[in-house]
């Protein structure tokens, strides 16, 4: 029996937003390609986008730029590293190449769920009272 083990490339939790993106990139009939389309998550080193029109090619290099939570945009270059044909929602897979550091901080940290600590319950005066007259 043979056996298959996948190893996680992934070097951090990826979280789930939708960013709206801009996708530049060349195609093998030399035609410059330009789409729009939206991150599904991002990760620290890349994305995974919905881009409805065009896929780019597995392995090739798209410009890409991200609007972020504040509306400030970066702009990256990234490789495909895998593409999913579905036809009801295209997607692309996409690592960052070497601006990682301004990924972190302006696409993938602000992007991180934001959990709140539970509000602390405030004591009525009146519970007190009434608790006194059962513990009699």
């Amino acid at each position: 029996m043979s056996r298959h083990i996948e190893t996680e490339t992934r070097s951090g939790p990826r979280y789930l937003v939708s960013f709206e993106v801009r996708a530049e990139w060349d195609d093998a009939d030399g035609s410059h390609v330009v789409v729009q389309g939206t991150t599904e998550n991002v990760g620290p080193e890349g994305t995974l986008v919905h881009l409805p029109r065009q896929l780019p090619n597995v392995g090739s290099t798209v410009r890409l730029e991200v609007a972020g939570e504040d509306g400030q945009k970066l702009q990256v270059i990234a490789e495909v590293l895998r593409i999913e044909r579905n036809p009801g929602h295209p997607l692309a897979a996409l690592q960052v190449l070497g601006e990682t550091n301004e990924w972190k901080g302006l696409i993938w940290e602000p992007a991180a769920p934001r959990i709140s600590a539970p509000p602390v319950p405030v004591e009525d005066e009146d519970d007190d009272e009434e608790d006194d007259d059962f513990a009699n």
